[in-house]
């Protein structure tokens, strides 16, 4: 009989593996940092004017390779000021890379960090045990809100952090993206277990409208190559379909069915774009800046 079906967050080493590959084979970073080098300068003019100390919260930090480039550009813009960089992360793994990345970077005079190993749940959670209510002028969530209970609740909350210049920024997956074809049609055939849901930026402007929260709204086209996801026993391939199945060894574990109508829906044009015999995923995101 098969293994059951399991979440891959279920398996930390699995997800961690996954996660890097799909880095290594999409544009999701390069997306990222064209809109911090473009976009971000003028989203950052105001949220430190007048301050000595600049206080920023990044929900979710990862490895800190995009918290390092946001910093360096809220460093330009006010040089001389010290930056308070507090990181929410709940992989312990993630926060040693981080530190790692912190250790070899040269310009980070002025910046202070503080990291905590916890779920943006479990933060919220401490700070109203503690009775404490700190203060940003710039809170970042990328690629989170799928890991949290209650969305809106979630957004809420960081939302009332706000310094009246700050900003709450948001990147997701976009509603133009393979992700919203794949897991619209099979989102509820995969093992989500409470460990994850699926949201993109088509839904977030529903719930910012019913809260009477002012945003913007950015697109920023990504792909990845899923090629070798099509080659039988391919490894990376695998790992890949891991991850855009939120599932652990889904090649293996998947009923027949269920794995053959997916590769099918992966090949197709609501999903990927073909070129050159080579297979690429959608992978476009969405980013929303949420004002005070």
């Amino acid at each position: 009989m098969a293994a059951p079906m399991r979440n891959l967050l279920a398996v930390p080493d699995r997800y961690v593996q996954s996660f890097r590959l799909f880095l290594e084979r999409s544009t999701e970073h390069q997306s990222m940092q064209n809109f911090v080098e473009r976009q971000l300068p003028d989203l950052i003019a105001s949220i430190g004017n007048g301050k000595s100390t600049i206080n920023v919260l990044s929900v979710g930090g990862g490895a800190g390779e995009m918290d390092l480039q946001i910093l360096s550009k809220i460093r330009a813009r006010y040089p001389g000021v010290t930056i308070n960089n507090d990181v929410i992360e709940p992989s312990a793994g993630q926060i040693s890379k981080y530190k790692e990345h912190v250790a070899q970077a040269s310009n980070l005079e002025n910046i202070k960090f503080t990291w905590h190993k916890e779920t943006a749940n479990e933060y919220e959670s401490r700070m109203n045990a503690e009775k404490k209510t700190e203060k940003w002028d710039f809170i970042h969530m990328i690629q989170v809100l799928y890991y949290v209970k209650d969305i809106p609740a979630t957004l809420w909350y960081f939302h009332s952090l706000l310094e009246p210049q700050a900003k709450l920024l948001i990147i997701l997956v976009s509603g133009k993206s393979g992700w919203e074809t794949l897991w619209k049609k099979y989102g509820s055939s995969f093992p989500l277990e409470d460990l994850c849901i699926y949201v993109s930026s088509s839904d977030l402007p529903r719930m910012l409208d019913s809260a009477g929260l002012k945003y913007q709204l950015y697109e920023l086209p990504s792909h990845m190559d899923i090629t070798s996801c099509f080659i039988e026993g391919d490894k990376d391939g695998e790992f890949l379909l891991d991850f855009l199945t939120e599932t652990f060894d889904f090649a293996k574990t998947a009923p027949p069915e269920l794995k053959r109508q997916v590769m099918e829906e992966l090949r197709k044009p609501g999903c990927s774009e073909i070129r050159d015999g080579k297979v690429f995923f959608i992978n476009n995101l969405g980013v929303i800046v949420i004002e005070p």
